[in-house]
């Protein structure tokens, strides 16, 4: 076996940053290489708003040809949330021809090695990084995220949780060594001596199936990692949103050209409508590993049935604030406020139930009712995007027509304490753009029919009366173990429950967030610090990201012997 390249110019470029990549995820500091300020764009190469706008409208329209083998047919059809048709076609594929293409790039991908590798990969970042401004465009086009949300979370964000990914792969895989002499003592006869060589050996073909509401922060976790630990990588994003997924594959397949290696080592698998490619792809032989983020449904099917894979989901669950008290009472509606409201409560993160004993919480601006919490709730909610421009940059649209129907439907389900209303787009005027609305509900018998033990997807949450603050924290509980949660909150200023709420969040793990009043939100995750699910609850098999989330998709194959 040739010893790893160590010469190759991306390793040059890129090892300081990965080496600070490494201590971001030793130390979870705060950290992040790529700027998250528009402005912080168009110069050293890369693309400025008008440029980055440009380069988007230039590709709508279009036959994006990837130079992918086995392409068969010709497919698109996505719609902007915001109007607009995008009229980009993406290649379809025959997974008979493809999938062997893919594989017959993993040696020379397997031989490169983890530092070689690991550049890569994050040269293929930061070239991304370079078209932030047009990849912004793509994501709120196909997510219905406002601008700023979509260039952000699309952008810098989501290429650090990608970072993330790279660092945590090259940590799992470089703890054995490349090699090791071996030594045993025979008393007066001559020792035993072996050399003994370790090899990471990715699994083979990665099925990333992608999101519709977060295309590239819930992709880039699973497609990075994967390509770090030496897979292929074939990305089937969702029909209606593929444009972001499809830029990320050029990208990744340029890159890999340039460095020597197979472009075809990252491929995408775009469908016809109503195809159900990913459920066809899942159960390919040669799809050794799946990244999934969407419904529980599908992600229960594919951890039942896709045997021959390490499958990782992030499925659905119940988002739950336990209310008992505050010394902030301003900055807890404010904070709570925004976290509803934020991309029309369209995010696996957001808030759902509030659970609120009916005898109120003390505060240190006096006590309040379980109603009077409730309406001023609604009115912080109602100042917060009482400006239209304003409630729009929060806002975005309604990403499909399932979310409005719930929406629609949330007035059926209790008594309504704030009523969502309609918000014109000047802009896009077909946009469907939304206010989020809080619907009161009775906590004394938690049945399992419910409206509030299910997660109900978008802009709709349920203020819960409670009997008391115990009763919250059991409800809590039977929540995270029976429906699963990726965030929990809790206000509170008495230790006592904090403890409480804290032993629930370790015995049936879930991430937890206590007293947020400032400028950070339950709903927002920083990469390289925070931990986005837990993978112990339903809720989610996987976090993003540790050790766990890459270390089974490489294994380590030792050569021993004498030579």
């Amino acid at each position: 076996m040739a010893a790893e390249p160590t010469a190759h110019p991306l390793v040059a470029k890129h090892r300081q940053l990965l080496d600070q990549a490494l201590e971001a995820i030793g130390t979870r500091a705060y950290w992040s290489p790529h700027p998250e300020h528009p402005k912080a764009y168009g110069e050293n190469g890369s693309l400025g708003p008008a440029e980055g706008k440009a380069a988007f409208d230039a590709v709508a329209g279009t036959r994006l040809d990837l130079g992918q083998p086995g392409t068969d047919d010709w497919v698109g059809g996505e719609r902007s949330p915001y109007g607009p048709e995008l009229g980009v076609e993406y290649p379809h594929p025959d997974p008979d021809v493809l999938l062997p293409a893919m594989r017959a790039g993993l040696p020379a991908w397997r031989a490169a090695g983890p530092e070689l590798r690991a550049a890569v990969c994050l040269e293929i970042l930061a070239r991304i990084n370079a078209r932030t401004h047009e990849f912004a465009h793509a994501v709120m086009h196909t997510s219905g995220q406002a601008f700023m949300m979509a260039f952000q979370a699309g952008g810098p964000h989501a290429q650090d949780r990608g970072l993330e990914a790279v660092a945590y792969a090259y940590a799992e895989q470089v703890r054995t060594p490349a090699s090791a002499g071996w030594t045993k003592p025979q008393g007066k006869r001559d020792p035993l001596e072996l050399t003994k060589r370790f090899t990471p050996v990715g699994r083979g073909v990665a099925l990333v199936v992608g999101c519709n509401t977060f295309p590239t922060w819930n992709g880039y976790p699973g497609l990075f990692a994967s390509l770090a630990t030496g897979n292929a990588v074939l990305v089937k994003p969702h029909p209606r949103a593929v444009l972001p997924l499809a830029l990320t594959v050029q990208v990744a397949r340029a890159v890999l050209g340039d460095a020597g290696f197979d472009p075809d080592l990252v491929a995408l698998a775009a469908e016809r409508p109503g195809e159900g490619l990913a459920k066809t792809l899942a159960l390919r032989p040669e799809v050794r590993i799946i990244d999934y983020t969407g419904s529980t449904e599908f992600g229960d099917w594919l951890e039942d049935n896709a045997r021959q894979a390490q499958v990782y989901t992030e499925k659905a669950g119940v988002n739950t604030v336990v209310v008992d008290s505050t010394d902030d009472y301003k900055g807890m509606l404010a904070n709570l406020a925004f976290s509803l409201s934020l991309y029309s409560g369209q995010m696996c993160t957001t808030p759902q139930n509030l659970l609120i004993p009916r005898d109120g919480i003390t505060t240190d601006a006096g006590p309040r009712t379980y109603d009077e919490f409730v309406a001023d709730l609604a009115a912080a909610v109602s100042g917060l995007l009482g400006d239209d421009a304003r409630a729009n940059g929060l806002l975005g649209a309604l990403v499909n027509p399932g979310v409005k129907a719930r929406l629609d439907a949330a007035p059926d389900l209790g008594e309504v304490a704030l009523a969502s209303r309609a918000v014109s787009n000047p802009e896009y005027p077909e946009a469907v753009v939304r206010t989020p609305a809080v619907v009161k509900l009775d906590g004394t018998k938690a049945d399992d029919g419910a409206a509030y033990l299910d997660e109900c997807f978008g802009p709709v949450s349920f203020a819960v009366a409670m009997d008391s603050t115990a009763d919250s924290v059991e409800l809590l509980r039977r929540t995270i173990r029976e429906k699963g949660a990726m965030t929990v909150g809790a206000y509170t200023t008495s230790e006592e429950v904090a403890r409480a709420v804290e032993e629930v969040c370790l015995d049936e793990p879930a991430q937890l967030s206590l007293n947020l009043t400032g400028g950070v939100y339950l709903n927002q995750t920083a990469a390289f610090s925070d931990f986005h699910g837990s993978g112990g609850n339903p809720a989610a098999n996987a976090t993003l990201c540790d050790g766990a989330f890459v270390a089974a998709r490489f294994r380590v194959v030792e050569v021993r012997g004498t030579v």
